[in-house]
């Protein structure tokens, strides 16, 4: 039986007195890999910023292992077990991608405070193990700066693995990769869902399909509809509001390009 690993209850953040989030109840279980999607403003962001404590809510309980994130600093946050990954890769271009990964690793920070630390067996067999699950174990010697976008993504979910998170946030992994990238990053996610819990954000509908796990519609900051991608697909609210409204906001039309095909 599965073990839920996130419950978010009556969470609402508001700007300026626009309700950038209402979610009566969202929760995900141990190793789910779920998709959030939406037009240009649904909330989606801010959503992760909350979970990551970027952002604090007015109300609301985001639960994690008995542990409130609401309640808790961005720092204390990663301690739990939260990695996130933002839209745009952020790697160190001047350094290898084997010292990147060796930069991430989950291990005493005050270890690098001494000149003297030494890269231990295990460790290094843990970073080629990260590097081999993400692509990029023969790129290892090679300076991050010249890897492709494609490749700068996954050296930077590497660095997050390394980490040892429980839950990651993965914010619009495809945006900008070639097709190949796109299938690769795809089948990167559902292998890493065998161990971690996964929360991506993403507009490319053929990319969500490639997925094939629970999807959640984000509209107005509100839980439009949840289930499997084929469900959400068919549903009316979705299609009227998201995925085919002719009369809708410029942004709602812009996303539903986007998610014709386009990577962008």
């Amino acid at each position: 039986m599965s073990k839920r690993i996130l419950a978010v209850e009556e969470l609402m953040v508001s700007f300026d007195g626009f309700k950038a989030l209402d979610i009566a109840y969202f929760e995900l279980e141990e190793k789910e890999l779920r998709v959030v999607i939406g037009p240009n403003g649904a909330g989606k962001t801010t959503f992760m910023d909350v979970l990551c404590g970027k952002t604090k809510p007015q109300t609301g309980t985001a639960m994690m292992d008995g542990r409130d994130l609401v309640k808790m600093n961005e720092q204390q946050i990663v301690e739990l077990g939260v990695g996130r990954k933002f839209q745009t890769p952020s790697v160190f271009g001047s350094l290898s991608v084997f010292d990147n990964l060796l930069l991430a690793f989950k291990t005493d920070r005050k270890v690098w405070r001494s000149l003297f630390y030494t890269l231990t067996p295990p460790a290094k067999a843990r970073i080629e193990e990260v590097a081999e699950t993400v692509g990029l174990k023969d790129a290892l010697p090679m300076q991050a700066a010249y890897l492709s976008h494609g490749q700068k993504q996954w050296l930077e979910i590497g660095m997050l693995i390394l980490q040892d998170p429980k839950l990651l946030l993965i914010d619009e992994p495809a945006a900008g990769m070639t097709d190949e990238e796109t299938a690769k990053t795809g089948r990167l996610l559902l292998e890493l869902a065998n161990k971690h819990s996964i929360i991506v954000i993403e507009h490319d509908m053929e990319f969500v399909k490639q997925l094939a796990r629970k999807v959640t519609v984000l509209c107005e900051g509100k839980i439009l509809t949840e289930g499997p991608i084929e469900k959400v697909q068919e549903d009316p609210q979705v299609i009227e509001r998201y995925l085919g409204r002719s009369h809708g906001t410029r942004a709602e039309k812009a996303v539903a390009l986007a998610g014709s095909g386009s990577h962008g």
